[in-house]
């Protein structure tokens, strides 16, 4: 494995980096979840890459990149918030408030995983912060209330006074930009005005997303795939499941029904469109819907059809039919590379 020409990339960005920040090993003292000897420095320090806790917007239909990059879209209330990963790749966490809603986005290069976090921790707001260290090339986040750190993929506090609390998420769905711009032309979308000087048009970490390299230590390693192909994982009960992107080879979206921990899902997703999200199958009152496999892609507001003909978006929102007004449960669920879900979840199921 060439390590250099990843590393060198990335040993360039720390260097850059131009904010003042405070070394690693200043907290994080006392009991922690995590093996303490795999906890990594990842070289930065405390707030070495800096989060963007005051985000500007600008309409979606204003923006400019690659149709190939990739966006983490979040709806609250009806307002859709979109968040490129051009602009994560170098901060990493998102300090927001939608409505009355306080989220941080929280988006990791190195496991390619992103995921929308509450803010609001045990009845106090506070704001996200990368602290530097890493647990199997995973971010750990720490809040700046009580400087108590938090693993992004476990979705619990590993360090700290909220040792063991658990994270509240919101649903947020990847796809790209070319995806976000067809189904969300209304939305808003992060800019690259930050009060920060980077390069948002170069990717940080040099060929990492492509090779079979990683930054810091990784264990174990799962090699049924390679381990930067990006899977969906659906966690419940602690085990997780995992989808390719094979599974949905059709331009159009698709449906796929599965049963995962004694829980009935449907998985919608589009490779083409590139975009896997999953939700619960039966409803609040009971009753248990059945998608049909594929739809008709002359709508593309319509994500799925159920057997009863209610059509629902991507959000799982029923936006016609029988069940208009009807939101599908979201379950925890999010994109990473391969190699994370192995390493977080030892041996996950593979749906082939």
């Amino acid at each position: 494995m060439k390590y250099a020409t990843v590393l060198l990339p990335l040993l360039t960005f720390l260097l850059l980096s131009q904010t003042a920040c405070q070394k690693s090993d200043d907290f994080g003292s006392g009991d922690w979840l995590l093996p303490r000897d795999m906890v990594r420095d990842g070289g930065p320090g405390r707030d070495g890459i800096p989060s963007i806790d005051r985000p500007n917007f600008a309409a979606v239909n204003t923006g400019v990149m690659d149709d190939e990059e990739n966006v983490l879209v979040v709806k609250v209330g009806d307002e859709v918030r979109v968040y490129p990963h051009l602009i994560l790749d170098w901060h990493e966490i998102v300090n927001d408030r939608v409505g009355e809603e306080y989220i941080a986005i929280t988006y990791c290069p190195l496991t390619g995983t992103g995921i929308g976090w509450n803010r609001e921790v045990n009845g106090t707001v506070s704001t996200f912060g990368v602290s530097g260290l890493l647990f199997n090339s995973n971010l750990l986040p720490f809040d700046r209330e009580t400087n108590s750190i938090w693993s992004q993929m476990r979705l619990d506090c590993v360090n700290g006074t909220h040792i063991e609390s658990v994270i509240e998420t919101y649903p947020i769905i990847e796809m790209s930009w070319k995806t976000c711009k067809a189904l969300f032309p209304d939305g808003q979308l992060m800019t690259t005005v930050t009060g920060h000087n980077r390069d948002y048009g170069r990717y940080p970490y040099g060929n990492y997303k492509t090779s079979s390299s990683f930054v810091s230590t990784v264990t174990p390693l799962d090699n049924r795939l390679h381990p930067k192909e990006r899977v969906l994982g659906v966690i419940i009960d602690g085990k997780a499941k995992t989808y390719r992107f094979n599974n949905f080879p059709s331009a159009a979206s698709a449906t796929l029904q599965d049963d995962f921990q004694g829980e009935p899902l449907v998985i919608f997703g589009s490779e083409p469109q590139n975009y896997m999200v999953a939700y619960k199958r039966q409803l609040s009152d009971g009753t248990l819907l059945n998608f049909l496999p594929s739809r008709d892609a002359t709508d593309p507001e319509v994500a799925a059809i159920d057997e009863g003909g209610t059509r629902w978006n991507i959000f799982g929102e029923a936006i016609a039919g029988p069940r208009a007004g009807t939101q599908l449960e979201a379950t925890v669920n999010y994109i990473g590379y391969w190699f994370s879900w192995g390493a977080f979840y030892t041996v996950p199921e593979l749906h082939r």
